[in-house]
């Protein structure tokens, strides 16, 4: 079989990062998460002070940051200019500055130039919001991965309650929902189901139903593709 390019995309709470790690693994394939590099860089943003609605600071900011995505005993590890923070940018704020910095058109574009670079030679997994859209159109296979917006909140909320955040469960339904609509609306990138790309509704199903379903679809793709 081919090394793929397999693109999943879908809106927040979706369940895209748990499939793209678990389908990496059941194919021996390298997962990138283009979302903590956005929330890399909000990090920074935050940490520097810089304001989340300067276009050309954000860029410039993009530009001289070094994100590295490390596997390390089994599970993700992300580093920022060499420091590990893995569990810093899975906070709240953090999380509510990456979605405000990802429609900038101006560091989107630093970005998705990192994101193709790491995975123009396939045998790669990558998740986000326009990564069958964008990034990598001519991926082999696209996901488009989808659940009702209440599931997608219990699922961030239960995250949320796991590490100790105390947040309530009715406003992370309304978080979600501003969140699709900024996603949706945004100028550059908006989240679109790229036209050929499959769509995964996981309202009803278990995290390892949907990866075995994803993992089904590479290997018809890759027998496909073989010469």
């Amino acid at each position: 079989m081919p090394n793929l390019i397999i693109a999943i995309d879908g809106p927040v709470g979706s369940g895209k990062s748990t499939l793209a790690r678990r389908v990496a693994a059941l194919l021996g394939y390298t997962y990138i998460d283009t979302g903590a590099m956005y929330r890399s860089v909000a990090l920074k943003a935050l940490r520097r002070q810089i304001s989340l609605d300067d276009p050309a600071q954000l860029a410039s900011l993009a530009r001289e940051t070094r994100i590295d995505l490390r596997a390390e005993d089994g599970t993700q590890r992300v580093f920022l200019d060499g420091e590990d923070v893995t569990v810093a940018i899975r906070t709240p704020e953090v999380a509510q500055a990456a979605s405000q910095i990802a429609v900038v058109p101006e560091l989107r574009r630093v970005l998705v130039a990192e994101q193709r670079r790491a995975g123009e030679r396939g045998g790669v997994v990558m998740e986000g919001r326009d990564i069958g859209s964008v990034v990598f159109p001519d991926a082999q296979l696209k996901i488009f991965l989808t659940a009702s917006p209440e599931i997608r909140a219990e699922r961030r909320w239960r995250e949320h309650q796991q590490k100790g955040d105390a947040i309530d469960i009715a406003r992370t339904l309304e978080e979600v929902r501003e969140r699709d609509r900024r996603d949706r609306e945004r100028s550059a990138s908006p989240l679109v189901r790229a036209h050929d790309a499959i769509l995964v509704d996981s309202t009803a199903m278990e995290p390892d139903e949907v990866a075995r379903l994803v993992v089904l679809l590479a290997k018809e793709r890759g027998s496909g593709l073989a010469p």
